[in-house]
């Protein structure tokens, strides 16, 4: 089995970003780019960061591997700062960070195995070391036998594994991935998705992976933060983020803004909309699954269930419901808090509801 380097300890802060901001100059005017990123990345685990396009994800992403350089603040990787390598240093840390891209960056006049290849041959590589790794990470991908096949005769998930083969092919600690799914279907989305997964548990590679997509991160991420306009604003395991979701910006990525009722809410009750449309969030661990009628008993009626949703995630069960409860029937909201952990009114509406 292929193992790269020594057994993972979970408990060390691989990456620390602190104070972390970075500034541009765009036709005369300074932008702030990243704005005092504060951050540490546990070794050995799938470190997701989301955000919507211009949150300054890929600022982030090219100051970790030395591409941009910070207008201030310190990035250290394994207690190196960043900011204090010389140039020889740099290229000796960029050989410990693979890098995977959304457009693959491949070179179309060359092989599967020779764009692979090319990395250990730019560093100089003994010709039976870098046989034996090319070899050894194409069969890690699944891609032993399209060796000798070039990019064009390749499907785009294949093509994207031949990145990562490429990325893995200096033994990396680290493995940064910029949108690494965002160019390929969903079929070869999820193959790509099971193979980082694969190569985090297999190596102890720490991965931090920079997408726009909830999915991505609720696949196979074990901690996230959500970055808008520069600034991390909301951070934490996956299960738990997306269980309480505290920022705007985060309810809209996990598509939480998104209601499909088949009435009319108000903002105020009235003598004609006297029903209270809430929504009722719930966790708890997968050991501890609710029972739906407990949840609803008796106690709690009459209400109108209009949406549900309950998913895992990281051993966790997450519930959504949207209900209809008589106008001000505190009785049963307070029965209703006994079993969920957050209630938010959302409107009004008409009894017939």
């Amino acid at each position: 089995m292929v193992s790269f380097g020594a057994p993972v300890d979970f408990s060390v802060t691989h990456i620390k970003i602190r104070n972390l901001n970075k500034y541009y100059d765009v036709q005369g005017h300074r932008v702030h780019a990243l704005k005092n990123i504060q951050l540490d990345i546990p070794q050995g685990k799938i470190f997701g960061i989301i955000g919507k396009s211009g949150a300054g994800k890929s600022s982030l992403i090219r100051t970790l591997n030395g591409l941009e350089k910070p207008s201030d603040g310190q990035i250290l990787i394994h207690q190196h700062d960043l900011s204090k390598l010389n140039h020889a240093e740099l290229i000796q840390l960029r050989q410990r960070i693979g890098m995977i891209f959304q457009h693959f960056n491949l070179m179309s006049a060359k092989t599967v195995w020779d764009n692979v290849a090319l990395p250990l041959k730019v560093a100089n590589f003994k010709p039976a070391e870098i046989e034996q790794r090319v070899n050894e990470v194409l069969q890690l991908v699944g891609l032993s036998d399209k060796a000798h096949h070039y990019p064009s005769q390749l499907s785009g998930g294949q093509k994207q594994r031949v990145g990562i083969a490429r990325a893995l092919v200096h033994h990396p600690e680290i493995l940064l991935c910029d949108e690494a799914t965002s160019a390929l279907d969903p079929e070869s989305t999820s193959v790509v998705l099971s193979l980082l997964k694969e190569i985090n548990q297999k190596l102890g590679i720490t991965i931090v992976l920079i997408t726009h997509e909830m999915q991505v991160i609720r696949e196979i991420c074990d901690q996230v933060v959500v970055i808008d306009h520069g600034e991390i604003i909301e951070s934490g395991q996956v299960w738990s983020v997306f269980s309480d979701p505290q920022q705007h910006i985060t309810q809209e990525l996990l598509n939480l803004e998104q209601l499909d009722l088949p009435f009319e809410l108000r903002d105020t009750p009235d003598e004609q909309f006297t029903h209270t449309i809430l929504k009722l969030r719930y966790q708890s661990e997968l050991k501890h699954a609710p029972d739906i009628k407990q949840l609803f008993s008796d106690d709690v009626q009459p209400i109108k269930l209009y949406q549900s949703h309950i998913d895992s995630i990281q051993q966790h069960l997450i519930g959504t419901f949207v209900v209809a409860i008589p106008h001000q029937n505190q009785q049963v909201i307070a029965t209703l808090q006994q079993h969920f952990f957050a209630i938010e009114v959302l409107g009004y509406v008409r009894p017939t509801a």
